[in-house]
């Protein structure tokens, strides 16, 4: 049985090309979406749906290849492009019978949430990135040493073959080691919940490994299109991130607001899993975001 939040309806909703999405949907009044991250589920937000979904309409699913989603294969290096990915999002609200809805992502779920906020500026009325770079300005800053921090950056980007068969011979110690060492607080995620991250992903390697691939590919290819058109997010953007710039040597705020000229940046003393670590900024964040 599939871990889920608490009072919300879990729905298999089709999205495109015989994809279907799993989603909790939950609460009432102006839509918000949330897009978990890696090695995660939409249970990650369950402390945060809990409250937004007092006063609006809650929808957190699985994203493509990840949970209890469907997980394409990628024969092309297009089924986990973010624009791809963006475009199940948009579906599954509309689906849901929600033309325009704010969304917020975390991770990789952000990366996806970006992309949508590009290419679909009409839908979302308002975004919050979570803890991520945008890929074209990752790839500059993990150079030399710094890189060390993102080994499966580089690990999950290689050729099809060899990552995946290399992950799946010690999925629980690979996945588990992103759960344990990002965890500034260990409580953030009861045995229940990281049992149900590790089992999640290990039936998915092939799709999380060809999601990460796609941003050394086809995400690098659209991103760096969108900056050299001068294209930028349209709807007002908060950024939550830990304080990595000091040590990794960039300046986060910047690097944001130049695809987001109305942006709200702030620093979270907390862990990677800032959804889990600290619900009440983050909520606190969503809800001053949602009122700009």
């Amino acid at each position: 049985m599939t871990l889920t939040l608490p009072g919300f309806d879990l729905r298999r909703v089709p999205v495109a090309d015989g994809v279907t999405l799993t989603a909790a949907v939950g609460g009432s009044g102006t839509p918000v979406v949330l897009l978990h991250g890696f090695p995660q589920t939409h249970l990650m937000w369950r402390h945060v749906a809990a409250d937004l979904a007092a006063d609006h309409t809650v929808i957190c699913p699985d994203l493509r290849g990840y949970g209890a989603s469907d997980k394409p294969a990628d024969a092309d290096g297009t089924a986990y492009a973010k624009r791809t990915m963006a475009a199940d999002v948009v579906a599954l609200a509309r689906a849901l019978g929600h033309e325009r809805f704010a969304l917020a992502g975390h991770d990789r779920g952000a990366l996806v949430a970006f992309r949508a906020g590009l290419d679909h500026p009409r839908a979302v009325t308002h975004l919050a990135l979570l803890d991520i770079l945008p890929t074209l300005d990752m790839w500059d800053v993990l150079h030399g040493a710094s890189a060390a921090v993102a080994f499966h950056l580089y690990l999950m980007t290689q050729p099809p073959g060899l990552p995946e068969r290399m992950i799946a011979a010690a999925a629980d110690d690979f996945f588990g080691f992103f759960l344990d060492v990002w965890t500034k607080d260990p409580e953030a995620l009861p045995a229940d919940v990281r049992a149900a991250y590790l089992a999640a992903s290990r039936a998915a390697v092939p799709s999380i490994v060809a999601d990460y691939r796609a941003s050394a590919g086809i995400d690098v290819a659209h991103d760096r299109a969108d900056r050299d058109a001068g294209k930028q997010l349209s709807m007002p953007v908060t950024v939550l991130q830990q304080d990595w710039g000091a040590a990794l040597g960039y300046d986060a705020a910047a690097l944001w607001g130049a695809w987001a000229p109305d942006l709200c940046h702030t620093t979270v003393g907390c862990g990677h899993f800032m959804a889990e670590e600290a619900p009440k900024e983050v909520t606190t964040a969503l809800r001053h975001l949602l009122r700009r």
